[in-house]
């Protein structure tokens, strides 16, 4: 029996009520269908790759989870991110992770990254605020279709990658396009461009 959507609830009414199947965010109290696109995913799961072979190729004590949800400070909010990169060796301060899944310190997240939909406004400004109020170290906002507004990506709008760097308790922001290499603070050997991504997953992008 498909479970019917809540219309307002906290984050432990959301974790709670949350079934088996589907995908679902918590946004200012509002439970949301999460319905991404197929090129959406694309952009998602590549950048997983290559975050995957990095993280072998250096050792490192991380892993990409399937299933899981980040909750910012707020009651009312729990995000079903698009990769988020956890250090196994925090995840022993985490209360609600064992039981739930749930991560809530920004310290076992080295990175988290955002693929840009249509509801853009969430990722630029809700999401980017929370996890900057959660000292998450790095967080990429990947709009691989010129999405959001100019204040954040600037005029012509054309395809962005961000890359927010949490320094003295807040993000700085780096915007990189076309074939700039991104660079990153947590895989700073990372060869990678936003050119590549949209070669990748054969995104036809027509300036505006």
């Amino acid at each position: 029996m498909v479970q019917a959507i809540p219309q307002f609830t906290t984050f432990d009414e959301f974790i709670a009520w949350y079934p088996a199947d589907g995908r679902y965010e918590l946004i200012n109290g509002r439970v949301c269908e999460v319905k991404p696109t197929g090129l959406h995913e694309q952009v998602g799961g590549y950048l997983n790759r290559r975050l995957s072979v990095e993280m072998d190729r250096l050792e490192l004590p991380y892993f990409i989870p399937k299933s899981f949800t980040v909750k910012p400070f707020s009651e009312q909010s729990g995000y079903l991110s698009d990769v988020v990169v956890v250090d196994q060796t925090k995840l022993a301060d985490e209360a609600r992770w064992q039981r739930e899944s749930t991560l809530m310190r920004g310290l076992s997240m080295p990175l988290v990254v955002e693929v840009v939909s249509t509801n853009w406004r969430d990722d630029y400004q809700r999401k980017a605020a929370d996890y900057e109020e959660m000292g998450i170290p790095e967080f990429w906002l990947v709009d691989y279709l010129g999405l959001g507004g100019r204040r954040y990506i600037g005029t012509p709008k054309q395809p962005t990658f961000s890359v927010y760097q949490w320094v003295d308790g807040e993000y700085q922001v780096t915007l990189f396009q076309g074939a700039a290499r991104i660079l990153s603070p947590t895989f700073p050997d990372l060869a990678l461009t936003l050119d590549q991504i949209l070669q990748h997953v054969d995104v036809r992008v027509d300036q505006p």
